[in-house]
């Protein structure tokens, strides 16, 4: 039998954390003496808290790993750690791209001095948006389910033998924005009018370019608004993206185009 503080020594936790672990059910002492309250643990307790540490540095909540813990089937474990390993290559991934944006502010703002200057690499323009025969999914959706719906897309548009032009769009209905629960219609240009979801008729946009990373966005959306603002327009519709070049163009995030419109009235 062990101490608390053996225990602590043994698996390099706090007694604090031992404790707490106790308190919630995590890791029960196995004996508890009734007249000094002392906690005892068993050496066979070693290997569950180092597990449970283990499961903390891949990013599991303590929520998460008592779930985990009460998994029987090998199968069933494997596919949680597998599924975890996915999310956490998603963060890297994204803080890979953080970092390179971070480089790019930083080298403009040695040269410039001015630490907002990355916002003057937008030129907004009028011009007419041209129609467009769409295969549609609209739901309300987070960012990171664009890659499922875009999926079923392309899924009918193959099963239905539908001749596309491979461009892309993103149309967003919602007022305000949520990352995580936004009114958006993900859609497909397709060559054929009468096998289209909905056409996007031609309207009169304010429209600028964005190179680089999709988290770079409301830099440019930023520059559109005020844009409008200081020209005399109003907004006159949802506005949509049409993603020129992506990821599926194997091409680095740095090197990613995205043309944004917004439908726009005097």
């Amino acid at each position: 039998m062990l101490t608390i503080g053996q225990m602590s020594k043994a698996c390099s936790v706090t007694v604090k954390t031992l404790r707490h672990y106790d308190k919630i059910g995590l890791l029960r002492a196995c004996e508890v003496d009734r007249f000094t309250g002392y906690r005892y643990y068993s050496e066979d307790q070693i290997g569950r808290m180092l597990l449970i540490d283990r499961l903390k540095r891949y990013g599991f909540s303590l929520s998460d790993i008592q779930g985990l813990m009460q998994i029987s089937d090998p199968g069933e474990m494997e596919r949680q750690l597998k599924r975890q390993r996915f999310r956490l290559e998603r963060e890297l991934e994204h803080l890979q791209i953080t970092i390179r944006e971070l480089n790019t502010h930083l080298d403009d703002f040695e040269r410039t001095g001015d630490v907002m200057s990355y916002q003057n690499q937008y030129e907004v323009v009028l011009k007419q948006s041209e129609e467009k025969a769409l295969l549609t999914e609209r739901h309300n959706m987070s960012v990171e389910e664009f890659g499922t719906y875009y999926s079923r897309i392309f899924q009918k548009i193959v099963q239905d033998q539908i001749e596309s032009t491979g461009v892309t769009l993103a149309i967003y209905h919602d007022d305000e924005f949520d990352a995580a629960h936004s009114d958006v219609e993900l859609a497909v240009e397709i060559t054929d009018r009468e096998k289209a979801d909905c056409i996007l008729e031609s309207r009169l946009c304010a429209t600028t370019i964005h190179r680089g990373a999709y988290s770079g966005l409301p830099d440019a959306y930023g520059k559109v608004f005020a844009w409008l603002k200081a020209e005399g327009y109003q907004l006159d519709g949802a506005p949509f993206e049409i993603y020129l070049k992506t990821a599926f163009d194997k091409l680095p995030p740095e090197e990613w185009e995205t043309e944004i419109y917004f439908p726009v009235k005097r």
